[in-house]
């Protein structure tokens, strides 16, 4: 049984809904349980040259400008970079540059810089590591021989479909439902007896709960919570000018982060996480995250 409100359960549900979207996806804090990553002292500043977003394009023979792309697609916040400076930012449907908009999958980079931090730190001494050195809880599903290496490059080979059809639930959907909507359980708890659909390091295949299990993995070595881990390591030294926030999986005590999917930020902080990746790890002359961990994530691995 949950004790997440019916109505509640039934919001979470429909959250990804392209009708109701646009506004779920910068009101999570309203829909879950939330941990917070709090900014501190001063702001990165991100220089400007702004322009308006004043170009056209074609697609089956007719002509758009870039508001009808912003229209069609119901976009909240518009913002491009280049040369490190801020050219366009754009607020639409009632939302500001204090709003805080759900990361998705971007989020999976956070949690990589965040285990090269460790790895920087001492907390791990090698990627190449199997994970089960760090949860020993693993050993009787598919990822007890799968290294922290392969799961950060989404070749673990474990059993789990990234597809989400609610109405006929998979091993994904079905953990969405059960973690998110309904709070019984830990998203990466899923990991515990998964199956093997292929070897270790063979096949890519992208898979939520790799990220998840690196996130539970933070929280191991680091005695504890990610949310705490990624203010002292990214948050803080970024620059950032708000307040970021995860959306968790449970009530405070027994809920993790999600840290596959479920972090929110201001769309100039975000601008700053990925000007940050592109500096190679510097802000403001200040080296944030190693150079060498980020070459490392950003070069392609295997033939398929």
């Amino acid at each position: 049984p949950s004790d997440v409100p019916i109505a509640t359960q039934i919001l979470r549900w429909h959250m990804n809904d392209g009708d109701v979207n646009a506004f779920a996806f910068r009101n999570m804090d309203e829909l879950f349980t939330i941990r917070t990553v709090p900014h501190s002292g001063a702001a990165w500043v991100l220089p400007r040259e702004d322009h308006k977003l004043d170009f056209s394009y074609e697609f089956n023979g007719k002509t758009f400008i870039a508001e009808d792309f912003l229209e069609r697609s119901y976009t909240n916040a518009f913002l491009v970079m280049k040369n490190g400076k801020i050219v366009t930012e754009i607020y639409r449907n009632n939302s500001d540059a204090s709003t805080r908009f759900m990361g998705w999958s971007m989020t999976k980079s956070i949690t990589a810089m965040l285990v090269g931090a460790a790895v920087a730190d001492g907390y791990i001494a090698s990627i190449d590591d199997p994970v089960v050195k760090y949860l020993p809880e693993l050993k009787k599903g598919g990822y007890r021989e799968v290294t922290l290496r392969q799961i950060l490059e989404m070749r673990s080979g474990v059993d789990y479909e990234e597809r989400y059809d609610f109405a006929n639930p998979g091993i994904a959907a079905s953990n969405h439902i059960n973690a998110l909507v309904k709070n019984v359980a830990r998203f990466a708890d899923a990991g515990l007896d998964i199956g093997t659909a292929a070897k270790p390091g063979e096949v890519f295949a992208y898979k939520t709960i790799d990220t998840a299990i690196l996130g539970w993995v933070i929280e191991r070595v680091t005695g504890g919570t990610v949310a705490a881990y990624t203010t002292e390591k990214l948050w803080e030294p970024l620059g950032a000018e708000a307040d970021g926030f995860y959306i968790m999986d449970g009530k405070p005590g027994v809920g993790r982060e999600f840290s596959g999917a479920g972090f929110n930020a201001t769309l100039r902080d975000w601008a700053r996480f990925g000007q940050m990746l592109v500096n190679e790890g510097t802000v403001d002359g200040r080296q944030v995250v190693n150079s060498d961990w980020i070459k490392t994530a950003r070069t392609p691995v295997g033939s398929e």
